[in-house]
């Protein structure tokens, strides 16, 4: 299975921001989609960083609130890795591993076009596994 297939189910829908925007705007979004991390781009789309609920308690935990109104930019994880729609699950899970994130942008061409977790991959992998178990008792049992 490949990040298309999984993009394709899912959807292609990423959340954005700025690198100017502020870590209050950002904590904002990410409390109002629920979501965990939001890939910082530029305007044309291209990927210059990555912030993730992580890094904004990390930041108020150890700075206080008054760093909410500090630039994304300031923040953000800016040597982010990214993979493109052909890597297959089995890739991605060991690039996440390796370096301990759970959210992996996908860009074509140099931009953006959506966005893996490690919740998305656990879910297909785990759908794998249970296609697989059916089609195994399917087999047995016409044998």
């Amino acid at each position: 299975m490949t990040v298309r297939s999984i993009l394709d189910e899912k959807g292609h829908e990423v959340q954005t921001i700025g690198p100017e925007a502020t870590l209050r705007e950002a904590a904002t979004l990410l409390a109002t989609k629920r979501i965990g991390a939001i890939v910082v781009t530029d305007p044309e789309r291209r990927v210059v960083g990555i912030i993730s609920e992580r890094d904004v308690v990390r930041v108020i935990g150890n700075d206080g609130p008054a760093r909410l109104d500090d630039p994304v930019s300031s923040v953000m994880t800016s040597k982010v890795v990214t993979c493109d729609g052909n890597e297959t699950v089995h890739q991605i899970m060991e690039s996440m591993t390796a370096g301990r994130f759970r959210h992996l942008p996908v860009v074509q061409d140099g931009k953006l076009v959506g966005i893996i977790s490690i919740g998305d991959v656990v879910k297909h992998r785990v759908a794998e596994m249970e296609r697989e178990s059916h089609q195994l008792r399917e087999y047995i049992m016409t044998a």
